[in-house]
């Protein structure tokens, strides 16, 4: 082993490997800065015969959507032993998997989207699809498993939504489709059991999708802190502190939620939150008077197996 050394788990082979190795390589000069020797492993092939080779004090795992943040990538670490960065096995399998997730804050009484499942038959069509009646036009439709806001469509009508539908058929077998709810989009951010911030975005697209995330030319405003009452403030803040305990979650989670009628509505809770230039979590934590680098290194010192 060599003292003080670190792996940066980045790249992979999700939809969102482009974001990875932008959160990784921003750690890894983050943590360079903090003293630590840092390795950065691209998480495909026999990614994992490398990290045995270099035995490092912990893994930063900065890896983003399917097999990074799901669970997958985590039993792997947890079978070498080695300690890691953020939530668990568990916990990210549930945080990722966006109906199992409701179900927990459902009975933790956090409110959420009214939604339904569409899953595919034997035929490969998804089935159910008439129970859209139940809920009203605009519809939000989603992967129940993906991150970055990949594969989410806004339906205004019964067109759009077959439409969007087709799209998403041939890269999964499971669709959300929620209720779409109008308002603030109001996130949050928690920091081991401290809720460090809630910041409000004001997106100049339909919404803040992968484009208006990673991209500065979206031009999305961020309001820091969250233009509402102290109040409000205080109740988004106790949501998101209570989201990241129901999930069992460790380390830094981002919980996304819209404020409209003076109700919180939770839409998920990102356990392992991008860490660029242009994220939240990074941001909220500067004006609670915490560094980028210190952030990183305190996601370092927080490493564990069995999360």
């Amino acid at each position: 082993m060599v003292k003080n050394l670190i792996v940066v788990l980045l790249g992979g082979i999700s939809g969102e490997r482009k974001i990875s190795f932008l959160t990784g390589r921003s750690c890894t000069k983050a943590l360079r800065k903090k003293g630590y020797k840092v390795k950065e492993i691209d998480a495909k092939g026999h990614f994992v015969k490398k990290i045995r080779k270099l035995n490092p004090k912990a893994i930063f795992n900065a890896l983003h959507g399917r097999y990074g943040e799901d669970g997958f990538v985590q039993a792997i670490l947890e079978s070498i032993k080695i300690p890691y960065t953020h939530s668990g096995v568990l916990s990210s399998s549930l945080a990722m998997d966006k109906v199992a997730s409701r179900i927990i804050f459902k009975r933790k009484k956090i409110k959420v989207p009214r939604y339904f499942l569409l899953k595919k038959d034997n035929s490969g069509n998804f089935k159910k699809k008439n129970r859209i009646k139940n809920i009203k036009f605009p519809i939000v439709i989603k992967p129940v498993n993906e991150g970055s806001s990949l594969g989410v469509y806004i339906c205004k009508n019964r067109f759009e939504f077959n439409k969007n539908i087709k799209r998403l058929k041939n890269n999964y077998n499971k669709i959300l489709v929620e209720e779409y709810i109008p308002g603030k989009e109001i996130q949050a951010a928690v920091m081991g059991n401290k809720a460090l911030g809630a910041i409000e975005l004001i997106p100049k697209r339909k919404f803040y999708d992968y484009t208006a995330k990673y991209s500065a030319k979206a031009k999305t405003k961020h309001v820091m802190p969250a233009e509402i009452s102290r109040k409000k403030y205080n109740e988004v803040l106790m949501l998101a502190k209570k989201a990241h305990k129901s999930l069992g979650c460790k380390g830094i989670t981002r919980s996304d939620f819209r404020f409209y009628k003076n109700k919180f509505y939770l839409l998920e809770t990102n356990t392992q939150p991008g860490m660029t230039k242009l994220s939240l979590v990074p941001e909220i934590a500067k004006y609670s008077g915490i560094s980028f680098e210190d952030l990183v290194a305190w996601i370092v010192k927080d490493a564990s197996n069995n999360r």
